[in-house]
């Protein structure tokens, strides 16, 4: 089969965002034959409705670098119990108008690393809610949650947690089967 194209899309705007130290592991880590181009979410602008069937370019990009992976990869925080805003109105935005969902029969894998003991965990489990209704296809295990990141990435922004870098390498393993299997059907 030919590599696997993951688009890695952060959930985070934040540089020093533990998040994107994790996204960055997934990219050091990649399987062979595997790549990983991340997505910044920076240039969205707030989803408008009105605006949906002539959606901005920054929209029109963000919409074409999903329907030519293979393959998603969410790496967000967890905010407020949930989805974090920019990563959501994203969603909304490459999901729309109806008939025009780019996420529509992707593979997917979901990370996050928190302060906190959960490791994003909520947020999680919210997201794959949304993925199962735009017809996404989530990967169930490994499930890499890293907890109280500000102890298992360094200063450099580089994860050091060798159980979290065996999880993400696990998981994208996992992700790279999954979409070959996908294909095969």
């Amino acid at each position: 089969m030919a590599g696997v194209r993951i688009l890695g899309i952060l959930g985070s705007l934040r540089k020093g965002s533990y998040n994107r130290a994790l996204l960055n592991t997934a990219a050091e880590l990649v399987p062979e034959g595997t790549s990983i181009e991340v997505f910044e979410l920076s240039g969205i602008p707030i989803f408008n409705q009105d605006l949906e069937r002539t959606p901005p370019d920054s929209v029109k990009k963000f919409k074409d670098k999903i329907r030519a992976a293979d393959a998603l990869l969410f790496v967000s925080p967890e905010y407020n119990y949930s989805v974090p805003g920019v990563l959501k109105n994203a969603i909304d935005w490459a999901s729309r108008p109806h008939g025009d969902n780019a996420f529509e029969g992707k593979p997917v894998a979901i990370m996050s690393a928190s302060i906190g003991m959960l490791g994003g965990a909520r947020m999680q489990y919210h997201l794959r809610q949304t993925c199962v209704f735009l017809d996404m296809f989530p990967i169930n295990r490994p499930e890499v949650m890293m907890p109280f990141a500000q102890s298992r990435v360094d200063a450099q922004g580089r994860v050091t947690d060798e159980m979290t870098r065996k999880l993400v390498k696990e998981l994208l393993q996992s992700l790279v089967d999954w979409t070959n299997r996908i294909r095969k059907k």
